[in-house]
């Protein structure tokens, strides 16, 4: 029995070694295709950036642009928040989220809480941005307002606080710049590469692309549970008259050497 063990030990070992390796050869055929300045290599597509900051380029899609909710539907249906002057407003109708659905993406989005300041910590303007519907990004009234670290404005709920807090007054506009990269699950529903997120809430590095530990959810440890290649970015309703604007969304290929053999 001794003898098998140790040999059960060894086999284990090899397998092992074995995955790592290809999984690192695999990796390296992905990075080494082509030679240093090879001309064959394929060119990068072109697009034409945005004329402004914040506004989106060609390539993007634009999912609101402060006219209608056509790229929504709320949890029963049509979304049915309040859009005017250039905005849209939570009213309490329920969360909305995108008609399209999204894997690896890059997120822009412009938000701000009430200019009249009711409530504190988690019950001022609050609500929260979900990318595959699934892994939040908090938007709170972060502004002189204090709660758990883990909760507070541009935080990765239930995670991450975010490296500084850079919020703007109640009523002023601000805004989340996101690069997302999702999960992949095994044939078993395993999670064999973690979700990646980098956030920059007005223009300043929150999240350097820090690995989202599974869903998160309030009170409750972060885990994976298997879900599609993409899910809808989703918006919040806390009960909170929030507004929301310039919202569009680019989806990014897979990076090569992210990928698991």
């Amino acid at each position: 029995m001794k003898e098998k063990s140790i040999a059960m030990k060894i086999t284990v070992c090899l397998l092992l070694v074995a995955l790592f390796a290809g999984v690192t050869v695999y990796a390296a055929k992905q990075v080494v295709k082509y030679d240093v300045h090879d001309g064959t290599r394929p060119r990068p597509p072109v697009i034409t950036p945005a004329a402004q900051p914040g506004q989106p380029p060609s390539d993007a899609i634009v999912l609101f642009d402060g006219n209608d909710l056509s790229q929504w539907r709320g949890g029963k249906g049509e979304a049915k928040w309040k859009v005017e002057n250039g905005y849209m407003e939570v009213n309490k109708t329920g969360s909305i989220r995108t008609k399209k659905s999204f894997g690896n993406c890059q997120l822009h989005i412009e938000w701000a809480t009430p200019t009249v300041v009711k409530g504190s910590s988690q019950g001022r303007g609050n609500s929260g941005v979900f990318l595959m519907g699934i892994y939040e990004l908090q938007v709170l009234d972060s502004y002189k307002n204090d709660t758990y670290p883990d909760g507070q404005a541009a935080s990765i709920y239930s995670q991450y606080p975010p490296l500084v807090n850079v919020c703007r007054k109640p009523g002023q506009w601000q805004n989340f710049d996101v690069s997302f990269v999702r999960p992949i699950f095994d044939g078993t529903g395993k999670c064999i590469r973690p979700a990646r997120i980098t956030v920059l809430h007005n223009g300043v590095v929150v999240h350097n692309n820090v690995e989202i530990k599974g869903r998160t959810e309030h009170k409750k440890k972060a885990k994976y549970r298997p879900h599609s290649d993409k899910g809808p970015i989703s918006l919040q309703d806390h009960g909170n008259p929030m507004r929301f604007r310039n919202i569009w969304i680019r989806e990014l290929p897979e990076q090569p050497y992210l990928i698991a053999d």
